[in-house]
């Protein structure tokens, strides 16, 4: 059976940023890594997100990504909330193109979609540029996850919030993602 994707730390996703900030289509390659890390989206997601997913009414980047059921697994619309730095991303992407409505966020070299298969191609292919070992496209989701589930504490929120925001059908599935922190582990077991 095959590893889980690798879950990366906040210094390594800082790395993977300033990496591909110095390649070719730079802004679309971080808001691809943003995507991934800062809002859960699987490689399906990545590739057939348009701008209509994340434009409002007005015009505007929207607070919120809407992802329709034509591009999420199983068919399953689900709402993101926009985190701020993917905004920002996003922003630039957005002015660099012409501040389009519609169409795809995540540009081929053609200007067409990427494909799905194009998106874990490019993750690996990066990720192998920077030696990070174990890691796919769907680290970034793996990681998202993760982080939720370690700070729902904070916000009073529960797995389920996790799994809305994921679009799993079964809560187990989202806890299969979550990946175990030894360090919390070991206060945990001081404090008993």
């Amino acid at each position: 059976m095959p590893q889980p994707a690798k879950v990366l730390g906040v210094a390594d996703v800082r790395l993977l940023l300033r990496h591909v900030g110095t390649h070719r289509h730079a802004q679309r390659n971080q808001a691809m890594i943003l995507l991934s890390f800062k809002a859960g989206l699987r490689a399906c997601e990545i590739a057939g997100l348009t701008w209509s997913m994340v434009v409002s009414a007005n015009g505007r980047l929207s607070d919120i990504i809407h992802i329709s059921g034509g591009i999420a697994k199983n068919g399953s619309p689900r709402r993101i909330p926009l985190h701020p730095d993917l905004r920002v991303t996003l922003a630039r992407l957005r002015r660099a193109h012409g501040q389009p409505r519609d169409g795809p966020v995540i540009r081929s070299e053609r200007g067409a979609h990427m494909t799905p298969r194009s998106v874990v191609n490019w993750f690996a292919t990066t990720y192998a540029e920077i030696g990070f070992d174990g890691c796919s496209s769907h680290s970034g989701r793996r990681t998202f996850i993760t982080r939720s589930a370690r700070l729902l504490a904070k916000t009073g929120g529960s797995l389920r919030d996790i799994q809305e925001l994921v679009g799993h059908r079964d809560l187990a599935t989202t806890q299969r993602y979550i990946e175990g922190d030894r360090d919390a582990q070991r206060k945990l077991i001081s404090l008993i």
